[in-house]
């Protein structure tokens, strides 16, 4: 489905609600899940499809309950306007109400705890607190008195919860280990989710100056930003050789990737603040995707 669509006329209800869960990134919650699950395999023979699919299952209704949440208090708090650069939010353009995203979020939210009750009762107290502060962390990121959104952390929070946590949970979900590799592997997802977001603030810097947001590109500039995005997009490169030296087809298949990483920093760095971003954005996030699934092919050949 389209991300831009007629604002006067307004599109069909679910068309509406399939923007409003953004769609083009939700990869970033489980892309990950699928990786560390080939990768417990791979190094340890452990491997369960309920664990992953359940895992699954809570990390996306999870990064929708952000979403969701997003939407919703970035509007009542003015951040969000018609006129925004980046992609339709259906609350800012009147097509639903901010109390109707907000409650679809927290059904999303108490969906993921319900269905994660599952993986606590596998793995144990460690996996209840990682839940919990995942559900925490999606809340305060638009929302509460300083949310994470607006500040300098933003970066931090998805290379935590989008890459270590997802990676190093799901591992130890189906190993009841934790692993050098799998840290390693976890790192490298949660710096590809945050080039996806370094794309997303470096585009709205100065509407995001106009409402108070001092967001990481504001705060080191567009040059340092250009510079971050590479450091972003290509480390992550290296951090899956320790995997990859037990499995070479895993390099072999990730290192597939490696030119379109190279082509979207070049794109990148000549591509001002723009609206122009967008479609660098959805192709950061297909990246991070294919980057995956050859990745987790190559642990199990």
């Amino acid at each position: 489905m389209p991300d831009t669509v007629d604002k006067a006329t307004g599109p069909h209800i679910i068309t509406i609600w399939w923007l409003a869960i953004r769609p083009k990134t939700l990869s970033l919650s489980w892309v990950p899940v699928l990786v560390s699950s080939s990768l417990a395999f791979s190094e340890q023979g452990q491997f369960s499809w309920l664990v992953m699919l359940t895992a699954v299952l809570a990390a996306i209704l999870i990064q929708i309950g952000t979403n969701l949440h997003n939407d919703a208090k970035d509007f009542e708090r003015g951040v969000d306007r018609p006129d925004r650069q980046g992609p339709v939010r259906v609350t800012a353009i009147g097509w639903l109400q901010a109390n109707q995203v907000r409650n679809a979020a927290y059904m999303a939210f108490g969906l993921a705890f319900i269905i994660g009750l599952y993986l606590i009762w596998i793995g144990g107290w460690i996996i209840f607190i990682l839940g919990i502060a995942s559900i925490v962390a999606g809340l305060a990121y638009t929302g509460g008195p300083r949310p994470i959104a607006y500040g300098m952390f933003g970066e931090i929070f998805v290379f935590l919860f989008f890459g270590v946590a997802a990676v190093v949970g799901t591992y130890y979900l189906h190993t009841h280990q934790i692993s050098w590799t799998s840290m390693a592997t976890g790192a490298a997802f949660g710096l590809l989710a945050a080039a996806v977001l370094t794309v997303n603030n470096y585009r709205d810097i100065y509407s995001d100056k106009l409402v108070g947001k001092i967001t990481l590109p504001i705060y080191i500039g567009e040059a340092a930003t250009r510079i971050e995005y590479a450091g972003l997009m290509i480390l992550p490169f290296v951090l899956i050789i320790p995997s990859g030296i037990k499995q070479p087809w895993a390099l072999i298949l990730a290192y597939l990737t490696l030119p379109g990483a190279l082509w979207l920093v070049i794109r990148f760095f000549k591509t001002p603040p723009s609206p122009a971003c967008n479609d660098l954005l959805a192709r950061t996030a297909q990246l991070q995707l294919i980057f995956g699934l050859l990745l987790g092919i190559g642990y199990l050949i």
